[in-house]
Order: C-alpha cells, then sequence, then structure tokens
C-alpha cells in the first residue's frame, strides 16, 4: 500500500554507527563485541552440556533403565544430583566466555570458532570428572568421560550452526532505511554501509532540511526524499522498519530531538550516535559494527525475548493447526454446502512495520462481499477509521456462527506459524482503516507484530470504540511480558465462549 519512491537496494549491511563517541566506556566496548543473542547461545550450550551428560548416562546404564514411563517417572532423584547439574551448567558457558565463544571478533569463521569449541569443551570437561568421582552406583566411570566429551563438542557444533543459520535467515531479509542528514556524518553512514557484510539494508532515501548545505547529490546521497518536516508523512506512509540519524549532534541538537520525537510517535526503530536524548516511551539499546557505535531507541521490548516470544508462536501454532484439523476440515465442508465461494477468504492486511500480508479466514460473507463494501459506508457505525456493521447484510448464516465464536479466525494460525502475526498482539487492519488513520500516534501499533487475540479481544471487542482499541494495543506493547501474552491467552478462552462484542 505505500507509494513508490526511489530506493537504493543494498545487499550489504548498515552501519550501527554514523560517528565515534570518545565517551562510550570500556565496558560498553566489551559488551559490543559479544555475537548476536550470546545470552541465549550460552544458555543452549548449558542445555547442550546437560544433555550429554545425559545422552552417556543412558547409553551406559540403558540396561538397568526402567523399562515403563511409570518406573522412570518415580527413578530417584537426589540433591547430589541437582548440585552437580547445575555446577555443569554454569560452569560450562563460563569455561567457553574464557575461551572467546561469546565474542564477536574472535568467531568470525566457523572454523575458527570450531577450533575455540574444541579447547573449550576439552577444558570444561574437567568439570564431568565430578560425576564418576561421586557415583557410589558406578553408573558413570572415568572411562565414559571422553563419550561425553564427544557429545558435547557434536551438541556444541550443533548450536552454533543453528545460530549462523538463524543469523543467515535474518540477513535475507534486507530492512528500509532512512537516514537523516546529507552532510558529512551522512556520507560516512553510507559508507560504512557496504563494508559490513552482515546484514542487508534498502536505503529509501535521505531525509534533511535545505538549509544545511545539501551536498547529497555531490556525495552520491541521493535521493533526497523530504525535509524533517515531512519526515512524520513518510514513516505514516511508507514501511519503514529504521531511521538513522546522521546529523551533527552540537548544531542540530533540536531536530535530531525532535526526529526522535516523531520516530517514536510512530513506532519506528530510531539510530544516532551514542549520545543520550530524552525519550517517552522508547529506550536505549548499544550496537556497533567495526569501530563504528549506535544507540538505537527501541520503542517494542528487547530482541531476545521477542525471539522466545516468536518460539512459542510457532509451538502454538502448530499445537493450534493440529488440534483443530478435524474442525477446520467441518468447517470447510459447511462453508462450501451452504454457499458459493472459495473456503478461505484471504484480504491484505497492514503487519509489523506497516508491511502488507495476506491474511486468511474462513469465508463468512457471501463472495461479493467486497463489492459491495462501499455502498454500506453510510451505514458504518464505527467510530473513527474502522468498519463496523452490527447485523451486517453481508454475512452468511453459517458466518455469524463462525464470527460469534472467532472460528472463522482459525486459518490464521498459519499466519502465525510463518511468521506474518503472533499468537497475542494488536489485530491486523485492512488497509482501508490504516489510509484514514489521521493520528501519527497511532501508528505505533504497528510496532509489534499483529496477533490472533489482544487486550481488546478480552475486553469487549467491537463494544470498544477506536481510541480505546489503540491505547490497549499501545498499553500492551508499553507492558509486553511473557506472562502477559499468557494471561491473555487463558482470557480469550471465555471471551470466545460468550462471544460478548463479536459481530
Amino acid at each position: 500500500m505505500s507509494r513508490p519512491i526511489p530506493s537504493l537496494s543494498l545487499s550489504d549491511g548498515l552501519p550501527e554507527s554514523a560517528s565515534a563517541v570518545p565517551s562510550t566506556t570500556s565496558r560498553s566496548r566489551r559488551q559490543l563485541t559479544l555475537v548476536s543473542n550470546a545470552g541465549f547461545v550460552a544458555c543452549f550450550d548449558s542445555l547442550a552440556a546437560l544433555t550429554a551428560i545425559l545422552v552417556v548416562f543412558v547409553s551406559v546404564n540403558f540396561a538397568e533403565l526402567p523399562s515403563n514411563a511409570q518406573g522412570f517417572l518415580s527413578a530417584r532423584v537426589t540433591v547430589k544430583n541437582i548440585l552437580q547439574l547445575t555446577a555443569l551448567a554454569i560452569a560450562w558457558p563460563a569455561v567457553f566466555h574464557l575461551f572467546g565463544l561469546y565474542e564477536a571478533q574472535r568467531v568470525r569463521q566457523f572454523g575458527s570458532e570450531a577450533r575455540r569449541l574444541l579447547a573449550a569443551a576439552t577444558a570444561a570437561s574437567v568439570v564431568a570428572l565430578v560425576f564418576p568421582f561421586t557415583s557410589v552406583s558406578r553408573s558413570i566411570t572415568l572411562w565414559d568421560v571422553p563419550l561425553f566429551w564427544l557429545a558435547a563438542i557434536v551438541l556444541g557444533l550443533t548450536v552454533r550452526g543453528g545460530r549462523q543459520a538463524v543469523e543467515h535467515a535474518h540477513r535475507r531479509q534486507a530492512r528500509r532505511t532512512l537516514i537523516v542528514g546529507t552532510g558529512r556524518l551522512a556520507s560516512l553512514t553510507f559508507r560504512d554501509i557496504r563494508v559490513d557484510p552482515r546484514h542487508r539494508y534498502d536505503v529509501v532515501g535521505f531525509v534533511d532540511e535545505p538549509y544545511h548545505g545539501r551536498t547529497g547529490h555531490e556525495r552520491g546521497l541521493e535521493p533526497v526524499i523530504g525535509t524533517i518536516a515531512q519526515l512524520e508523512q513518510i514513516l505514516m506512509r511508507q514501511a519503514i522498519d529504521e531511521v538513522v540519524i546522521a546529523l551533527p549532534v552540537k548544531s542540530c541538537y533540536h531536530h535530531i530531538q525532535r526526529v526522535i520525537e516523531l520516530c517514536e510517535r510512530a513506532g519506528v526503530q530510531a539510530k544516532y550516535g551514542a549520545d543520550m536524548f530524552e525519550s517517552t516511551v522508547a529506550f536505549p539499546r548499544y550496537h556497533a559494527h567495526g569501530d563504528r557505535a549506535f544507540v538505537a531507541m527501541q520503542v517494542v521490548p528487547d530482541a531476545h525475548w521477542l525471539a522466545v516470544k516468536r518460539a512459542v508462536d510457532i509451538v502454538g501454532a502448530l499445537a493450534g493447526l493440529v488440534l483443530f484439523a478435524p474442525l477446520m476440515l467441518v468447517v470447510a465442508a459447511l462453508i462450501k454446502l451452504t454457499s458459493s465461494g472459495p473456503i478461505l477468504y484471504a484480504q491484505d492486511r497492514c503487519g509489523l512495520n506497516r508491511r502488507a500480508f495476506r491474511m486468511h479466514k474462513f469465508r463468512s460473507m457471501y463472495a461479493d462481499a467486497d463489492r459491495l463494501q462501499a455502498s454500506l459506508e453510510q451505514r458504518n457505525e464505527a467510530v473513527g477509521p474502522v468498519f463496523k456493521i452490527r447485523n451486517d447484510p453481508r454475512v452468511t448464516p453459517l458466518g455469524r456462527i463462525l464470527r460469534k465464536t472467532s472460528i472463522d479466525e482459525l486459518p490464521q494460525l498459519w499466519n502465525v506459524l510463518v511468521g506474518d502475526m503472533s499468537l497475542v498482539g494488536p489485530r491486523p487492519l485492512p488497509w482501508r482503516d490504516v489510509d484514514r488513520i489521521t493520528r501519527p500516534a497511532d501508528m505505533r501499533r504497528f510496532s509489534m507484530r499483529p496477533g490472533l487475540t489482544c487486550l481488546w479481544q478480552i475486553q469487549g471487542r467491537s463494544n470498544i470504540g477506536f481510541e480505546r482499541w489503540v491505547e490497549l494495543d499501545l498499553e500492551y506493547i508499553d507492558n509486553w511480558s511473557l506472562g502477559l501474552d499468557a494471561s491473555i491467552l487463558i482470557k480469550t478462552v471465555p471471551a470466545v465462549i460468550t462471544g460478548v462484542g463479536a459481530t
């Protein structure tokens, strides 16, 4: 839905800095050298070590293990066993850290990382000696430690192969980026884009004030697509993932602060040199590429926890598709028998960062419903940009039941599985509604992946006005946690059963 504009498609990564900042502390510099998602890698390393010791125990004691589930669940676990496993889980990533396995500068190549892993696993296997030395039953002996060492190396390499696969998949999707500025800092930023191969970015264009000595044409920084005063409208109508601020702080402080406010209000991440600026909702996270540093003003939760949320989405969507498969087959047959037209209804919706995606539902209206909407606009009962009619004549008799019970939403589990949606998040709006939004602050609801259910779903659905709807969406974004998601999912069940607010 965004109007086409000139784009510089770059296969290299965007720099995380427009300028080096001397005030960056040495502690921050150490943090910035960590590999991406280092905390998660360390957790998986601990899990790999525990899995390796479990593999050894099962393989050498297979004949003595209980033959049924009841016997296995009743097996005795001592405090000593728990302490041993805890010590191994803590010591393993600690040793790996000493060998530099979580430092980006030391593990750039997989071969180098594998050699460090071999050395670290050999040293850390000393911790595993506690098992044969303290075993009274001799279930694990000294001769079993080499087997643990081999299993730990294989699992450790698997963890790192998985991390690189995830990073490779992440690099394949380019991030649409605006650069604010056309001077020296913008030129340096644009230059650095070409030397970091870890990310792909599409530079949509440059934004600057006319009187800032626009030298973009001379420096190859075209196209300049607008001024800072026009930035808000650009963010509202274009799919922009982040804005990179490359303005001199001393002479352009107020402009930088204005850009941050506009990005914060529109729900778009802003990056700038590592200086501190005031913000209401956004919070800083430090990133680096090479010798340059950037601070990202995030308007959504930390990416590590969002990765956990995504894992929950995948598991939940798969479970839902399997669990509801018989019901979905019955519904598909009923739709086909009761009205003409396709079983599924597909519509372009506005997703994360205002990217269009194809959302699927069971068809609950007659086949020509889209063509009739224009003639029904005067009957719209909703206040604001959304379209709602309580007794919509386009809805089929079966469709009213499907909508009342939310069964028509079940195909969206596929959207969750492929990553277009989440189990919990702001409901995705049709582009007809998005184009009628007039308040820039309302656009921040698109800074998180849309969901099957959210606070709006459990607090009245269509009985809630659009302004309150957006307030609930922003409340969800600002207070997001895995616990909040779990609470919403649990409360969605009675909300769906009672059908309050469903149309």
